[in-house]
Parts: C-alpha cells; structure tokens; sequence
C-alpha cells in the first residue's frame, strides 16, 4: 500500500490519505454496496477509488485464490507503474520468489470511469493467476518450439533453421491459447469482483472504450463481444 499511495501521490493523485479507513470486506459469497462516485472525473477521485478498490478486491482475490488451488502463492502485490509515458494498461507476472503481482498504469488508473472498472480489471488479472495461466503459456510455448524444431528437422533444416523454428514455435504456442486465457479470467474475474461489492457488469463497460482486437489468427485477446457476453453470462449466474 505505501508503494501505491507513494506512486500516486508523486504524480499529483492522492490527496485522500485522511480517508484511509475502509468498510469491512463483505464475506465471501456476499454483494454489498460500495460508497465512490458513480463517475471519476478527478484525479483526487481516481485515487480514492483506486485505494478504495484495493482494500476490497485484495482480500477477496486472495480468497478465492486459496479456495481453488493447492500450492499456490495467493498473497497478492498491488503496484502502480509509475514508469512516465506508459499508456493505460494493467497486467499480472510473478516476482522472483513467485509472489503474484498485480501492476497498474497511472494513465489506467486516470483513464477509469468509475470504481466497477477497476475492481473488474483487478479481478480479471487476480484471476490469471489464480487459473495458472502463466504457467500454462510457458508450458505451450515449450511445446510450440519442439514441435516446430522437429519440423524443420525433419525437413532437413541447418542449426539455424532449427533455432529459428523454436523461436517462432514458441511464439505461436505462447499464443494458441491466449484468447481462451482471457475469457477465462473475464469469467472468474466476474465472480471476484461481485464478491468484492462491486457491479461486474459495469465494470465491463470498458471494453466499448478500448479497441475492438476481432478474432485475428492467433491474436492473443478474443473480441470484446465475445468478452462482455462471458461476464454478462457469469454474473446472470451469481
């Protein structure tokens, strides 16, 4: 928390510390209604609501995480980027030691509508690696570079054809699944955000203000069509 209260405040974004003390997390399985504004429009807001999303959705995620996995580290990181220029975006990886961290960008933070946005994109990158999909994507990037190792093997390929091969093997096999990967954090990223208090649906309304990716061979996000219907069919199902 002081990483993300730090990262903020040096670019002029928290000015709520006063408002530190957040209502408890509703028990798992619950909805309750979160205080924010139903629209960010200032930075002071972001920042509010982004900490406000934090307390909530953390605890939730990490909940949810140890109710589905065995093994696994669920103690989540939150991070603000604070890397200048970065456009909106968030994205989850793993430090070295396999904590599960949850990065955000400034201009997403000042690019969000509204609290539900945050906690549904929060949701959805806890739910990537409460799903393995990391390691899934290692394991099918692997499997891409020796399948098209042996391709080019067999086809009488030199030592640099081979290499070659794995490379781009690797590269289509880190992406053969990507779209899947997607819908299937939007799907549980649904149920984390709805136990958090927050409305999954309106959550996804970000997706009509982000560029529409289509179903590209081998892209790795599946339409945005496709993704708002998966939360709409989850959250019919809560």
């Amino acid at each position: 928390m002081l990483r993300i209260l730090s990262a903020l405040f040096a670019l002029g974004l928290v000015a709520a510390c006063d408002d530190a003390v957040a209502p408890a997390p509703a028990p798992t399985g619950t909805v309750t209604a979160v205080q924010t504004p139903d629209e960010l429009r200032t930075p002071d807001q972001a920042a509010r609501a982004f900490a406000q999303v934090v307390r909530r959705v953390e605890p939730v995620a990490e909940r949810v995480c140890r109710e589905r996995t065995t093994g696994v580290d669920c103690d989540f990181r939150i991070l603000v980027d604070d890397r200048p220029r970065l456009p909106p975006n968030a994205y989850q990886t793993l430090d070295d030691n396999g904590r599960p961290i949850i990065a955000f960008t400034v201009a997403l933070i000042a690019d969000a509508r509204n609290a539900d946005e945050l906690a549904f994109v929060m949701s959805h990158e806890a739910a990537h690696h409460i799903r393995g999909h990391i390691a899934r994507q290692k394991q099918n990037a692997a499997a891409g570079a020796v399948i098209f190792a042996g391709l080019a093997s067999i086809t009488g390929g030199d030592a640099g054809a081979v290499e070659a091969a794995q490379r781009i093997g690797a590269n289509v096999g880190a992406r053969t699944y990507s779209k899947d990967f997607e819908l299937e954090a939007d799907e549980l990223g649904t149920i984390v955000t709805a136990r958090a208090g927050y409305d999954p649906l309106k959550g996804a309304e970000f997706f009509n203000r982000i560029p529409d990716p289509g179903d590209r061979f081998l892209g790795t996000h599946p339409p945005n069509a496709q993704r708002i219907e998966i939360v709409r069919r989850t959250a019919s199902q809560l």
